[in-house]
């Protein structure tokens, strides 16, 4: 059996659920100290280089009462952080996406009215025959008001055509979600100990996390970090962030590693787009793809919505067409070439 490397002193698992303020330079200091107690050098001297792809590892998302907490997501940060700290010599690059929302957007409850001028829900779907027949239809007082270009664009006509365009392309129908990670807020920050977690390898390693963000488009849902949901209007207008290139960058590692919230929607489509591109280019990277299973877990709110059976769905597919279902308590040395 492979030993498993020491953890930091400083790390506290009981503190993962918690907010905290990061000691930033007593973290660098142990940083280096800890890379030469242990022989861990430079990123840049990895003969074989492995990035951690982070989906989403928010508050908002993770930490217990906040908007929309993904139940188990305490659990999996608690394994992704002692995953990053055992792993530090062999974890070359860290790359982070980070869902960002502003409060009118196509998935928001006050874009929306019903015949009496009443908002949805949280937990409201939204389907192709809702918005045909009026039953649901975009706020008056918000289409072809807004200052911003995007928002003169939202009206009823571009409503029809995004409902349609999420059917068409076999996707999640409309959902309203309860306000999250709002621009600016702490629900939007990483969780506290996995920020500090990457703080201590950047220093640790001299390698910077990447950061990415994805999902400020008043016009559209962003669940995958490489394209958003619907990215033409009605017109063949782009709409959404598009990070396409992303992908050539990711591929050129020799291992790449996926984990973060939530499991059913914004992984489970990372994972989608990366196996169909990889697929389109022979295939042969999806033998350097791997899942961290037990550090990602499926949206799930009580007598709304339950997405479990769908997350195991398609990481049933994933596995078929060849990534690697991989536990986080197996030490990155004992993982397949």
């Amino acid at each position: 059996m492979i030993a498993k490397p020491a953890l930091p002193a400083h790390y506290r698992s009981e503190l993962v659920p918690t907010l905290f303020h990061i000691p930033y330079l007593e973290r660098a200091n142990q940083a280096r100290e800890f890379a030469h107690q242990h022989g861990i050098l430079a990123a840049q001297s990895d003969a074989r280089r492995t990035c951690l792809l982070l989906v989403d590892v928010q508050n908002t998302f993770c930490t217990p009462g906040f908007e929309l907490v993904v139940p188990g997501a305490v659990d999996d940060n608690q394994r992704l952080c002692e995953f990053i700290y055992r792993n530090l010599g062999e974890i070359t690059a860290i790359v982070l996406t980070l869902d960002t929302h502003s409060p009118f957007q196509i998935f928001q409850p006050f874009t929306w009215v019903d015949a009496t001028l009443a908002h949805p829900v949280p937990g409201t779907i939204i389907s192709v025959e809702d918005v045909e027949r009026g039953r649901w239809r975009i706020n008056p007082q918000l289409a072809g008001s807004g200052a911003q270009e995007d928002y003169q664009r939202l009206d009823d006509e571009y409503a029809r055509h995004y409902v349609r365009k999420l059917a068409q392309k076999g996707r999640y129908p409309l959902t309203i979600w309860p306000p999250h990670g709002m621009a600016g807020s702490i629900g939007h920050a990483l969780v506290p100990a996995v920020e500090e977690a990457i703080y201590f390898h950047s220093i640790a390693r001299y390698a910077a996390p990447r950061f990415l963000y994805k999902g400020e488009s008043p016009l559209t849902e962003h669940y995958a970090v490489f394209e958003s949901e619907v990215d033409e209007d009605q017109f063949g207008r782009p709409v959404g962030t598009q990070h396409r290139e992303l992908l050539r960058d990711l591929l050129a590692y020799d291992r790449l590693i996926v984990a973060g919230q939530a499991k059913s929607h914004c992984v489970a489509w990372t994972v989608q787009y990366m196996i169909e591109k990889a697929m389109e280019l022979g295939g042969e990277q999806m033998a350097n793809l791997f899942l961290l299973e037990d550090c990602t877990s499926p949206v799930v709110i009580p007598g709304v919505y339950d997405y479990t059976e769908d997350a195991r769905a398609a990481f049933a597919r994933f596995a078929e067409a060849g990534a690697h279902p991989i536990p986080s308590t197996r030490p990155l040395s004992a993982w397949p070439p």
